[in-house]
């Protein structure tokens, strides 16, 4: 009789770490479409859901208060590229959109593809900094030599905490060369 019993064991065990498998790699897939959800409730990773067009239309406009916002520019050691925000700084009322364009070049003898990441400090304001348009959305090509202005269309949510005066928003600009569809299309040609 115990004889029977351990296939039976043996068989529960696998049948469970099977299930547990098919649920991790459904959970896997589900993620993306959780992550984009969130990030359209929260704002996080720059998503605005339907705000863009009430700040275009000045409607989220908070004509009391005054919100500093700090860019910064970063690239990676491999990266090579000079990369610098056209100001420093700026100062904007909450629901009023703004555009400040970070310049790039690519100083190299060959074709590079980079993509910005972002970084809002304090974290706090992030989800109040919402990016209608911007560089870091794609991947930007440059040839040997060239130079380009990237822009950033924004607006600050009026509902940023009083407490939050000042922000910083950083770009980390990347090599993505190798990975990157764009570089493999110029090199066809």
């Amino acid at each position: 009789m115990s004889n029977d019993v351990a296939p039976r064991n043996n068989k529960t065990v696998v049948r469970k770490l099977l299930l547990a498998v098919v649920g991790m790699f459904a959970f896997g897939f589900a993620l993306v479409p959780l992550y984009d959800v969130i990030c359209d409730l929260t704002g996080l990773n720059g998503k605005t859901g339907g705000r863009v067009a009430e700040a275009e239309a000045g409607l989220l406009l908070d004509e009391q208060r005054q919100i500093t916002v700090q860019f910064m520019a970063h690239h990676n050691a491999e990266m090579g590229w000079v990369f610098e925000p056209s100001v420093a700084q700026i100062t904007v009322k909450p629901g009023e959109v703004n555009v400040v364009s970070y310049r790039v070049t690519n100083p190299r003898t060959t074709v590079m593809v980079g993509q910005a990441i972002p970084s809002v400090a304090p974290n706090a304001a992030a989800a109040h900094l919402n990016k209608i348009e911007c560089f870091c959305f794609e991947e930007q090509l440059l040839q040997p030599g060239e130079s380009a202005d990237m822009p950033i269309r924004f607006f600050v949510d009026p509902e940023i905490p009083a407490s939050i005066t000042k922000l910083t928003l950083s770009y980390t600009l990347y090599d993505i060369t190798e990975k990157s569809n764009k570089a493999q299309a110029v090199a066809i040609r």
